[in-house]
């Protein structure tokens, strides 16, 4: 039973937590285990194989740890980094935001690069820092592949590109928590140290699973790292995994054949063609975007991403009531616009298990809402440009041909 009971379903389109998809929910549908069992490490050696895929990586280990992206984000800068050390980080909006508030709680020398909202990260400034820091005080280049606060997403190849440009050996970590899994992202080819991502986006999974995969350079830097950690300590995984039984502390049992059933619908639909279709729903969301007469938070083309569109009000609206109206009268979620962009700004999320039939449905939601808070759109604007961008590029489905 919902909390807060409205008939059919709830039409969520926030940048995650997303729709889980129903055979992922009924895998979870299950009792406890013995963790320490045959079953569990025998499951977990599988998933531990397979989540390799989804960072595109043959040489990283991955780490599944009962936390929040948060605690992703604690996991990569702790276990590679020593306090004092110097961190070039982007603040290009509020989950940037955020991880450099961290960095900097975590005792680090944070050299923050910001951009204004809507902009991508300042790879022009990092080229100038690379370039006069000869004697390498630089250790680490944190960077969030993909805002979601502003919908903009940033160029790792280009940061890859400049760290080999100047031979630099400064660790790459990155937040991909709104990216993996439904932007290209390539951990092995573009030299990433560090990367990592939250079971509650483009995995469609609950809440509650943080997994980090390290590089060999980047488990090879934790064994002098010197920052404070205890559960989220590499060491004890990789001490586990040697004995073959995977687990220095208690899983979720549930999520772990979540894990392994969202897995399998990832690989049953082919990792490429999941990015394909986030390409598609971003573009369709856009379109509806320009054809609403309304401008996009992201200010630049090669900044837009794939998963979440930040779109922005006049000025005598207050999103915060087209979230609130989404919610109350359409049993509809949508994206709050935080801090710089509140009330300015209002997002669509299209990420996760998604098809182009549920992103129209949210989009003709969006088109009643903004008639309802006094905004001119003409009913349908939205929808027919997304559609028919739609019609002539959807493919069949590869199971059904």
């Amino acid at each position: 039973m919902d909390y807060v009971y409205a008939p059919g379903r709830n039409h969520l389109f926030v940048p995650g937590p997303v729709n889980i998809p129903e055979p992922v929910i009924r895998a979870m549908n299950r009792n406890n285990e013995d963790y320490r069992s045959p079953a569990i490490p025998a499951l977990t050696k599988t998933l531990l194989e397979d989540v390799k895929k989804i960072f595109k990586t043959t040489t990283g280990v991955p780490f599944l740890i009962p936390t929040t992206g948060t605690g992703a984000w604690e996991s990569a800068l702790t276990n590679t980094l020593s306090p004092g050390d110097r961190i070039v980080s982007f603040l290009i909006g509020q989950f940037s935001l955020l991880w450099i508030d961290q960095q900097q709680r975590l005792n680090f020398d944070v050299d923050v690069v910001e951009s204004e909202w809507g902009q991508g990260a300042n790879l022009d400034v990092l080229e100038s820092k690379l370039a006069s820091d000869t004697s390498h005080t630089i250790k680490a280049i944190c960077i969030v592949h993909n805002e979601t606060a502003t919908g903009v997403t940033n160029n790792l190849a280009k940061v890859r590109q400049l760290l080999d440009d100047y031979q630099h050996p400064a660790l790459f970590l990155v937040d991909g928590v709104s990216s993996i899994c439904a932007l290209d992202f390539r951990m092995d080819e573009w030299g990433i140290d560090v990367a990592l991502t939250g079971s509650q986006k483009a995995l469609s999974l609950p809440t509650g699973m943080g997994i980090v995969c390290a590089s060999p350079k980047a488990l090879e830097a934790s064994k002098t790292a010197k920052s404070v950690r205890v559960f989220f300590d590499w060491k004890d995984y990789l001490k586990f995994y040697q004995m073959g039984t995977y687990w220095p502390y208690t899983p979720s049992i549930q999520l772990l054949y979540g894990l392994r059933a969202a897995l399998d619908l990832i690989f049953e639909e082919g990792l490429e063609n999941v990015i394909i279709r986030h390409k598609r729903l971003g573009k369709a969301t856009r379109l509806a975007v320009e054809a609403w007469g309304l401008k996009n938070c992201t200010q630049k083309e090669e900044w837009v991403s794939d998963t979440v569109t930040a779109v922005v009000v006049p000025p005598d609206i207050d999103s915060a009531e087209i979230v609130r109206i989404a919610w109350k009268r359409y049993n509809m979620n949508l994206g709050l616009g935080l801090n710089k962009v509140a009330g300015k700004v209002f997002r669509i999320g299209h990420l996760g298990n998604l098809n182009e039939l549920q992103l129209l449905g949210c989009l003709a939601g969006v088109e009643m809402i903004l008639k309802d808070v006094g905004y001119p759109v003409k009913l349908g604007s939205g929808v027919g440009a997304a559609s028919a961008y739609l019609q002539n590029n959807i493919p069949l489905i590869p199971s059904r041909i």
